[in-house]
């Protein structure tokens, strides 16, 4: 049982992270940080295979279940993140139930699905019974984003086999403006909030995971409440971003008018 699942038994919410930086090292930094979840994006980072592969290495040691956003839904991307080592896949723009279930079968082996046997690294990072647990254990995340997908929320959330469904509240409030809304996370619009807590809604009835990318913990928090059990709280650019600004923002604040100050030397 991934880590993921077994919070989830215990009736906790997760904290996720996103990671969109190609690089090893940074990929381990942030899986050290305590997540339950670290999230490799090949879809929007940039990084390709040959990173994700090492990304994974990198952090296997930390404990965290590593998942991987997919580019689309397409059987060789899912297939390969998983023979890699990736223990769930989130997968963009799911529009249909058929889609859905598309999804579920590339994801598990026959007689459950389509994915076809080979899992190179992943024998080894998860064990010579990967093969044998691997149906009943890799997650599959189907990520609502379009106002097709939301028109469809039901049918999709009754998919069999899949294991949830994670919102992008950017696309999803582009799509569901038809353009009037800015993209962005953390979404105040009445419109938007109602569309996110029917969406949690769905999950719950159906007994499926319901996960939301949020750009604050102050945000989580509230969506836990409306019943995501998922949560993204920000990722490796942003935060890279935010520490240095902060750090010159601070020095700047600082210095500004100061009189410099002389060091040992008297210069």
């Amino acid at each position: 049982m991934t880590k993921l699942r077994s919070i989830w038994a215990s009736g906790q919410p997760t904290i996720n992270a996103w990671c969109s930086i190609g690089n090893p090292f940074v990929a381990e930094i942030m899986a050290a940080q305590g997540f339950d979840s670290v999230t490799v994006d090949m879809q929007h980072g940039a990084l390709d295979y040959s990173d994700l592969l090492p990304m994974l290495q990198a952090m296997r040691a930390s404990g965290a279940t590593l998942l991987t956003r997919v580019p689309w839904l397409d059987p060789a991307a899912v297939m390969k993140a998983l023979d890699a080592g990736a223990e769930g896949i989130i997968c963009p723009m799911v529009n249909t139930a058929e889609e859905a279930a598309r999804l579920v079968s590339y994801m598990r082996y026959p007689p459950l699905g389509t994915r076809s046997f080979g899992p190179t690294r992943a024998a080894f990072a998860h064990g010579a019974g990967y093969a044998a647990t691997a149906n009943e254990t890799v997650l599959a995340f189907a990520m609502i984003e379009t106002a097709e997908g939301f028109t469809n929320l039901d049918e999709i959330a009754a998919t069999p086999g899949l294991d949830g469904i994670y919102v992008g509240p950017a696309d999803l409030s582009l799509s569901l403006s038809n353009g009037r809304l800015a993209a962005g996370v953390d979404r105040e619009e009445l419109e938007i909030l109602a569309a996110l807590q029917k969406i949690a809604a769905a999950c719950q009835a159906r007994g499926i995971i319901a996960a939301l990318h949020c750009g604050t913990p102050d945000y989580a928090h509230r969506a836990i409440g409306w019943g995501f059990r998922m949560t993204t709280v920000g990722g490796d650019t942003r935060f890279l971003s935010a520490g240095a600004a902060d750090a010159v923002a601070g020095f700047r604040k600082l210095t500004l008018g100061a009189a410099p100050t002389k060091g040992p030397g008297g210069y």
